[in-house]
């Protein structure tokens, strides 16, 4: 079913890079797993209880079982921002997390049935300018959704990637909020966070036999928690608590830690709107993954190309972990894959690992991951951001013209209005129109060749002659010039589509007749008109 390739290079080979890119994603993923599964569990008359730690089952279970099943050198996978809507809806219909978690399992089951249908080539027909758009557009969000938090304003969960909020809310209004409102011990750990990420991308730390393998990120929430315990002790109006650090729930007993993880409610099978919703996750949540290949392998240095039909079939049984312990709907998660790639992993090790450290850690000490500052975190996705939406991106899409440019720059903007899939969605179609645009200008060749004392047009017709060239061939056919010699040569065509044997066809019987235009066809079928 599937065969995870040690032979070549085994993965425990660059542990030396892995262990500490592995540790960077944790950081990035533990705050995201805890802000998606707040911002999709929070449904009134829905127990939430169960719902708090599907996410971190989500993100281990993407981590560990996805990771080592998948094809993708590092992509990392996990609960999706995207998935938010379509989770909450889930849950306010079924009126269950059980009924959710079963959903969830037949996702995966749909995921893994649609790998062995060969279905995951779709990933491979998205331009590289929208790919580009939407990794540009994830960054600037990043930045924008990241701002309040190292200011100190924490009233979204971190890993709500929405623009708009229920409450009638935006992101842009919440830096406005987040400037009014600001917290001077948030913005100070904010700031000196930036500094020390900074600090880490110079040349001369690397060169620092310490720091090549102890990540900027652990010294960054390690300071947070270090100065913010300083301002309890000698400056107490500076201190962040509450809402301000990581909000995980303690499990006190065996009894409670049995309880974070949930079984389906299979008597819901015959509830018809199980199976709607699972299909729901099952297509956006491929499309999600499949896209997030295509970017990760190229933000890969190696130019890694990940097997996508191995990747849903990874997806698929991911998903149905998932759904049988508890968690979330998972997906191939850019965010979190971004980071592993910057961080300098070199194998899925970096994946696997972060998703042991995940589990490990929320369960054993639950209360050390409660001291850390949203800010720190804040601090850590903020240049995750902007590694993904450098102002060199910009600048490289523009020098190559708008026909890379504006796919490019109006997936960004929709993205940032709407949301992931529609911006991904008006990118394709301003790509498919520069395409058929282009289509529409190359299906011929015309020139005019003298034979004797007259002039003979000749239109040569390309390889490729479909539906969608009908209409230029039609309008140059029509604006032919009244008693002229004209030759419509068809020898280079591998094929004519019969649209267009039609058009051909009726101008020679009909207008060519009227405008005295003397036509001759060379290896173009004659087809017999319908309908006259």
């Amino acid at each position: 079913m599937f065969k995870i390739n040690m032979k070549k290079k085994s993965i425990f080979s660059t542990w030396k890079n892995d262990l500490p890119a592995s540790l960077v994603v944790y950081l990035v993923a533990l705050p995201l797993c805890l802000g998606v599964a707040f911002a999709s569990t929070d449904v009134d008359g829905v127990d939430g209880m169960p719902n708090i730690f599907s996410g971190i089952i989500a993100g281990f279970v993407g981590g560990i079982v996805v990771g080592a099943l998948s094809g993708s050198r590092l992509g990392v996978s996990g609960p999706a921002a995207g998935l938010i809507t379509i989770v909450a809806g889930a849950l306010a219909t079924l009126g269950s997390f059980e009924g959710l978690i079963l959903a969830v399992f037949l996702s995966g089951l749909i995921q893994l049935i649609a790998g062995y249908l060969k279905l995951g080539v779709i990933g491979h027909y998205f331009p590289s300018s929208v790919i580009k758009g939407m990794l540009a557009a994830i960054g600037l969000t990043l930045i924008l959704k990241e701002i309040p938090h190292i200011l100190g304003y924490d009233k979204e969960p971190m890993g709500d990637m929405d623009i708009n909020h229920a409450d009638g809310h935006n992101t842009f209004s919440d830096i406005l909020y987040a400037y009014e409102h600001f917290t001077m011990g948030a913005v100070i750990i904010g700031i000196l966070s930036l500094g020390i990420l900074i600090l880490f991308e110079r040349p001369f730390m690397k060169r620092i036999a310490l720091f090549k393998y102890l990540p900027g990120a652990l010294f960054v929430v390690v300071t947070g928690i270090v100065i913010n315990q300083l301002f309890g002790w000698y400056a107490p109006e500076l201190q962040l608590t509450g809402e301000h650090l990581v909000l995980l729930p303690i499990a006190k007993s065996f009894d409670e830690v049995i309880h974070i993880f949930n079984t389906p409610d299979f008597s819901l099978l015959s509830n018809p709107n199980v199976y709607i919703i699972a299909f729901t996750l099952a297509i956006v949540g491929s499309l999600e993954s499949l896209l997030s290949v295509e970017a990760t392998d190229k933000l890969d240095p190696m130019k890694n190309v990940t097997p996508t039909n191995r990747e849903l079939k990874a997806q698929g049984v991911g998903n149905m972990v998932s759904g049988l312990i508890g968690g979330l709907p998972i997906t191939q998660v850019i965010v979190r894959s971004s980071a592993n790639i910057n961080s300098g992993a070199k194998s899925k090790l970096s994946a696997i690992t972060h998703g042991v450290i995940l589990i490990i850690s929320v369960l054993l000490i639950p209360g050390v991951l409660n001291m850390i500052p949203l800010a720190s975190l804040g601090a850590i996705l903020l240049m995750v951001g902007y590694k993904l939406a450098k102002v060199s991106l910009f600048k490289s899409m523009y020098k190559l013209g708008w026909e890379q440019f504006l796919p490019f720059i109006v997936t960004i903007g929709v993205v940032l209005a709407t949301d992931l899939l529609k911006g991904i969605g008006a990118g394709m179609i301003v790509a498919i129109f520069f395409i058929l645009r282009k289509n529409y200008k190359n299906d011929y060749n015309r020139k005019v060749i003298q034979e004797g004392e007259k002039e003979v047009i000749h239109i040569s017709l390309s390889e490729e002659v479909t539906f969608l060239n009908k209409g230029s061939i039609i309008q140059t056919l029509d604006n032919l010039p009244e008693n002229s010699k004209v030759v419509l040569d068809g020898s280079k065509c591998q094929d004519i589509n019969y649209d267009v044997l039609e058009a051909i066809e009726e101008f020679r019987q009909f207008n060519a007749i009227q405008k005295n235009i003397e036509l001759s066809t060379i290896n173009i079928p004659v087809v017999k008109l319908t309908g006259h």
